[in-house]
């Protein structure tokens, strides 16, 4: 089906033309917004007036003078200075809505013009390290801007860069080989969160030997070596541990209600063959340098505490590749091979300096230009209530399986409480609990802007009022339950009737679903799409609190606030699926 024209878009349309009659030669923007004071206002005409040296109210006017009025703009008036204060037909709200709720698959919303491929890099565990708080956010935004893009038309290649290659896994497997009984477990008989937990022990136990024992560090690192000759004994421990941890990952990205799949997971070790062609053509073409053994990128604005510059070391001067190798082979990669017009790194902003060296490596190379860019989009940190970094009580990092765990305990708790009056079997509250904890935990990074830190408070995220996902949850829920009331009665839009002003405001911001889709998926910031849908609730709750729906004064009415409440549903359902949270029919 063709995309909906937005209220906005088609107001926008008239007023251009008006102005271009009452000011032939200008070409303004009218800067159209919502307002308090009416269904829209027009701020440009002070812009144009100032450019034309002319009065800015009487101007106005005279825009006013040829703008048609009529189903679409029922009334504008001149406003303060020269404001345009606009008001919509009711009949257009209607027709509009009725347009957008025929298109069952996107109601309305645009592809663009022109998508381009996105490489998206996102949820970047380590093998035979337990995924912990620190592993949430990188996931959760990640997997919500793929879901965002694809819908807006973008091609997303997803990207899961894991740590999977050097100098710690010769430790992890020097170490294995001579204490053979440290990992005794049999994988049949063990759950994925077990085998894991028991690879992160030696991991933890290996890295305090690799510490303390020089002889066994350079035992370790002559391992590495044979690791990255593809000795066979050495390879096979390391595939042993990629696939063990890989079968953890999976089972934690289904609990986050997630799909990873196991092509996108292309780690450190998919780059490896890559490494010494892109030190050679970064040496030959001088954008790196030999600086006491070690290829070096050095920047005039990157200064140490001493003044000294800090140099991106992508090759070390015992042979080793740093990271920066890596990652620069892995732009290489998702430029020249996966054809990305952009590249986005969901990483925390801690390693902001690194990603800016990078790239600014990578344009000087000129695998970055003007038509290939790489973005950071770098998060914040999770904290506790107190305000510090979350932590266990012991003041060790909260392991994410356990976090998640919680939030479904305590949120399968909340939906028992109501369980009894909706009448929901032991099966549905279990299903409902975990779509309620899971999206609570979803909800609450993803309403947060993702440069900005937040505290991360179960009971607030799994309550029934206030920026919730539950809050959103239960309003689609109530609608569900109106629906299955309804009788013989059926939605229908009637553009025909009046509305009320709490219909007329419903409506309008269900029209605002396709704009506030493709800009959260444009600037990459899905917090955007969560704060329209919580307001879509917001203005329902005002919509059932003075329009009754099924008790409405005629059939006419009772089939067109079905309609509005039914299309509400349906946006709040595809909303919150591109944030990737469930919606339960009852809770």
């Amino acid at each position: 089906m063709a995309s909906v024209t937005s209220l906005s878009d088609s107001v926008q349309q008239q007023l251009i033309s008006a102005i271009s009659a009452a000011l032939p030669e200008a070409s303004a923007d009218p800067l159209l917004r919502r307002s308090d004071r009416a269904d829209f206002q027009a701020n440009g005409i002070l812009a144009l007036a100032k450019k034309a040296k002319a009065n800015p109210r009487e101007l106005a006017t005279q825009v006013v003078s040829h703008v048609v009025t009529g189903d679409l703009i029922k009334e504008v008036e001149v406003s303060g200075p020269g404001f345009l204060n606009i008001t919509i037909g009711d009949s257009a709200i209607t027709e509009t809505l009725a347009a957008r709720y025929a298109d069952t698959d996107r109601l309305g919303v645009p592809h663009p013009e022109r998508a381009g491929t996105t490489v998206i890099d996102y949820a970047q565990p380590n093998v035979a390290k337990e995924m912990h708080v620190g592993h949430l956010r990188s996931a959760v935004i990640g997997d919500a801007l793929v879901q965002l893009m694809e819908f807006a038309g973008e091609t997303v290649v997803r990207r899961h860069h894991i740590g999977d290659w050097g100098t710690q896994f010769g430790m992890l497997i020097q170490y294995l080989d001579e204490h053979p009984h440290e990992l005794d477990h049999k994988a049949a008989e063990v759950s994925g969160e077990e085998a894991m937990s028991n690879l992160d022990r030696l991991y933890k136990a290996a890295r305090k030997f690799f510490d303390s024992d020089e002889e066994f560090k350079t035992r370790a690192r002559r391992r590495v070596v044979d690791l990255q000759a593809g000795e066979p004994h050495t390879l096979a421990m390391w595939q042993k541990f990629v696939d063990e941890s890989k079968i953890y990952f999976f089972s934690v990205f289904e609990k986050l209600d997630m799909e990873v799949r196991d092509p996108d997971i292309v780690g450190e070790s998919g780059y490896n063959d890559m490494l010494d062609e892109t030190c050679r053509l970064l040496e030959e073409s001088g954008v790196a340098v030999r600086s006491e053994g070690a290829l070096c990128v050095f920047f005039d604005d990157v200064k140490g505490p001493d003044g000294k510059p800090v140099p991106l070391i992508v090759k070390k001067s015992d042979g080793g590749y740093g990271y920066a190798a890596t990652d620069l082979s892995a732009i290489r990669d998702r430029v020249f091979n996966l054809k990305a017009d952009t590249l986005l790194y969901v990483v925390d902003a801690r390693q902001a300096l690194h990603f800016r060296m990078v790239f600014e490596t990578a344009r000087r190379a000129g695998w970055l230009n003007d038509d290939v860019t790489a973005v950071q989009l770098a998060f914040g940190t999770i904290l506790g209530k107190d305000g510090k970094p979350f932590k266990t009580r012991a003041g060790e990092t909260v392991k994410l399986v356990d976090l998640l765990d919680e939030a479904v305990e305590r949120a399968t708790a909340v939906v028992g409480e109501k369980a009894e009056k909706v009448g929901l079997s032991e099966r549905e509250i279990e299903e409902n609990g975990r779509y309620v904890g899971i999206g609570a935990v979803k909800y609450a990074d993803l309403s947060t802007s993702a440069v900005r830190d937040y505290k991360f408070d179960l009971d607030q995220m799994v309550s029934l009022s206030g920026d919730t996902s539950v809050y959103l949850q239960y309003a689609y829920a109530r609608i569900q339950s109106i629906l299955r009331k309804a009788g013989e009665a059926r939605p229908a839009a009637h553009p025909e009737l009046a509305l009320a002003p709490a219909e007329r405001a419903l409506g309008l911001h269900l029209d605002r679903f396709g704009e506030t889709v493709l800009e959260a998926a444009s600037a990459y910031e899905p917090h955007k799409l969560a704060a329209y849908l919580y307001q879509l609730a917001t203005f329902l709750t005002t919509f059932y609190d003075q329009c009754p729906v099924l008790k409405a004064q005629t059939p006419e009415q009772v089939e067109n606030r079905l309609f509005l409440v039914d299309l509400t549903a349906r946006t709040l359902h595809r909303g919150m699926a591109l944030l990737g949270i469930r919606t339960p029919e009852r809770l």
